[in-house]
Parts: C-alpha cells; structure tokens; sequence
C-alpha cells in the first residue's frame, strides 16, 4: 500500500467510525465514550489504547487490526467488512436510514437558521430557500436509490 493510499485508506475508516459514532447517538439520545468502547473490547479480549483511538478516529493512521474491526463492529452491530471498508461491502441499513434521516435534520437546521437570521428576507426569498433544500435532499436519497 502506497502512503497516499494508507492515507486515503486511513480517512475513510475514520469517516466510518464517525457516522457510526453518529448513528449510536442518534439510537441511543447519548455520545458513546471512549471508555464505554474500550471496555467492550476489552471483554472481548482487544486492547485499546486511547492515543490510538485518537488517531484512528482522526484518521491519522491507518489500522489494519481485524480482531479490532471485529470488535468495533460488534459494538456499533455492524457488518466487519463494512467497517474494514472492504471491497463490495454494503452500507448497514441503519446507517444509510440515519444518512437520511440526517440530512432532512441538516435541512431543516439550515431553513430555521436562514429564517432567523435573515428575518427581514421575504416569504418569497424564504420559500425559494426552502425548495432549494428540500431538492437537495430529494437529489441526494435519488442518487442513494439510484446506486442500489
């Protein structure tokens, strides 16, 4: 594996991690810690350190430990391979239905801030936000179904 691609290799598995972080607060309504995630490993017989954490979740440096994959997998209830970012391997449905449901949060979020904080701005010019985000949206879950 080439540096550019350890590094590239090293950014996704932390782009995965950090929508599964994102995924099992959504479930559960609280952030999972690191020591919640390390304690689990542990009873599974796997080491994490917390320097090494950090820099996997940061994508700093890429880990290819499948007895971690494995247990971080078995944390978030997730394929191995999906984590490992493997060739092929799908996108959990979880995942890709909280993928959604997150950018009709963002949406919204976006429409609220733009109605607040252009509060002289015309119903008008606030609707024609609107529609524009909302097709944002519809241009992103078409593309998704598109791709399935």
């Amino acid at each position: 594996m080439t540096d550019d691609e350890s590094t590239t290799a090293a950014e996704d598995l932390a782009k995965r991690l950090r929508l599964l972080l994102d995924v099992a607060e959504a479930e559960t309504g609280s952030e999972a810690t690191f020591a919640q995630i390390a304690a689990f490993l542990e009873g599974r017989g796997t080491n994490l350190s917390r320097s090494r954490w950090t820099y996997i979740i940061n994508g700093h440096r890429y880990v290819q430990d499948r007895a971690l994959f494995e247990g971080l997998a078995a944390f978030f209830n997730v394929d191995a391979e999906f984590l490992a970012g493997s060739e092929g391997a799908e996108i959990p449905a979880k995942v890709s239905a909280q993928l959604d449901l997150v950018r009709s949060m963002r949406a919204a979020r976006v429409k609220s801030y733009a109605a607040r904080t252009l509060g002289d701005i015309s119903p008008n010019a606030l609707q024609a936000i609107s529609r524009f985000l909302d097709a944002e949206v519809a241009q992103a879950q078409e593309s998704k179904s598109g791709g399935e």
